[in-house]
């Protein structure tokens, strides 16, 4: 799980240059810039389509379950109902790729209908039990009343802005109107109003101005609110969200379980397996040569001995790696201060904490900070380290830093994601700042469990 620090550690390719950031950067502020941006035409766009899609959906809805809730009385009520709901479904994922396509609004699928049984009452009943089919009806419902407030205060506001904003243009084409000079504002029996004067063409023009400006950022906050209501009653619900999560992190259990039970059994087989066999094999040569040659048989025993020290010492560091008896023993004080012993630079240990956690989170503490001091030793070229562990709330956080090279990343499938991916497993996090030259302070985030009856 060693990460190289600096060569391996996702370094840029090309020097970043302050100037370059300059240069990409807009000279326009975002206030002036927002009327004329592709992202304000998109949601424009986004806005004006809803009130047609609105109409179909409301239509659709309110239609087929009106029929469905009429036949109830008869057979044909219910599966009249499902169709409906199913019908909601898929007009929920055309309104989440038109949310994705216009909104840059990325939305996961609801939780799938799952038919456990053939048939069309089996198939019936799915859809009615599931909240997804449940929660796209109401968005049927409820976007209609949104988009028709949406449509009309957008299309109000950039008739006005724009219509404003360019009267100048307007009175210089059509200086005349209706026989008068000007565009009339006001007028009833008795009295009219004209903007015909340059004072008032460019008092026109400035609210115009303002109008114009405005608009997009009021747009802005209307689609907010349809982000809203694609990603709470389209999207995946909290629950189906974090099963998916505990699929995935159960995965990640399943699978580091399984590589660790290969390295075990590679250890064993390539390490103290392989010396006890051959150790036999000079016992058993060492007892035919014990009546002929009484002193090479007690060399061979000597050299036996030697061997069985060097397998014992093996088998120590193997069950070290699988759970020290230390951290179970004396915590992780003990055991992180036995851990920085054997680091090739001087590791200062600080664990401040009132009672151990839960033995699980012990262990992977323990393991996370084995882990990176064992980079610190083989990449970080460091002349001191320190371990900080903490609680801070319902969480028990790690922190190893060293004065090194520095350039750690995540990326690329090293050893620091692979340490991520086993941290997420449980609800974990890993933070890594390491910029090009040091130093490297790397954060794990662990959720606490207190400790039970050991």
């Amino acid at each position: 799980m060693a990460t190289e620090y600096g060569q391996g550690y996702g370094l840029p390719a090309e020097p970043c240059h302050p100037g370059n950031a300059e240069r990409r950067r807009p000279r326009l502020p975002a206030a002036l810039r927002a009327p004329v941006e592709g992202r304000t035409w998109r949601e424009l766009g986004y806005v004006l389509l809803s009130l047609p899609m609105s109409i179909l959906l409301f239509t659709y809805a309110v239609t087929m379950v009106s029929l469905g809730a009429g036949l109830l009385v008869t057979f044909l009520g219910v599966p009249v109902l499902a169709a409906a709901l199913a019908g909601c479904r898929g007009l929920g994922s055309v309104e989440r790729a038109r949310a994705r396509g216009l909104l840059g609004l990325e939305v996961g699928e609801p939780e799938p209908l799952r038919v456990k049984r053939q048939g069309v009452m089996a198939w019936v009943g799915v859809v009615l039990k599931s909240g997804a089919s449940w929660r796209s009806l109401l968005y049927a419902v409820l976007q209609l009343p949104w988009a028709v407030l949406s449509f009309v205060v957008t299309v109000t506001l950039w008739s006005v802005g724009w219509s404003l904003l360019t009267y100048p243009l307007w009175f210089w084409v059509f200086p005349m109107y209706g026989g008068r000079d000007g565009l009339q504002l006001y007028g009833d029996d008795r009295h009219r109003i004209y903007l015909d004067n340059p004072f008032e063409i460019t008092v026109t023009a400035g609210v115009g101005l303002l109008f114009t400006l405005a608009t997009p950022w009021i747009v802005r906050a209307l689609t907010t609110v349809d982000r809203v209501m694609v990603h709470g009653l389209l999207g995946p619900s909290r629950l189906a969200t974090r099963v998916v999560e505990l699929e995935s992190d159960r995965g990640v259990v399943v699978d580091t379980a399984a590589a660790d039970l290969r390295r075990i059994e590679r250890d064993l087989h390539d390490g103290a397996q392989a010396r006890l066999v051959a150790l036999a094999m000079d016992l058993g040569l060492a007892k035919e040569k014990l009546r002929e040659d009484p002193q090479v048989a007690a060399q061979m025993v000597d050299e036996a001995h030697g061997e069985v020290k060097t397998a014992l010492q093996e088998l120590r560091d193997l069950a070290r790696g699988i759970h020290p008896a230390v951290l179970t023993d004396r915590g992780l004080d003990a055991a992180l201060s036995s851990v920085a012993s054997r680091c090739t630079v001087p590791v200062q240990v600080e664990v401040d904490l009132t009672e151990r956690p839960a033995p699980a989170i012990e262990g992977i503490a323990y393991f996370t900070a084995s882990e990176l001091l064992q980079n610190v030793s083989k990449h970080s070229r460091a002349t001191w380290a320190a371990v900080e562990v903490w609680r801070t709330d319902n969480r028990l956080m790690l922190q190893v830093v060293d004065n090194g090279v520095g350039g750690a990343d995540t990326s690329g499938g090293s050893g620091l994601s692979g340490l991520a991916e086993r941290l997420n497993s449980v609800d974990g996090i890993l933070v890594v700042d390491s910029p090009a030259g040091g130093p490297t302070r790397v954060t794990a985030e662990l959720p606490w469990r207190a400790e039970r009856t050991r």
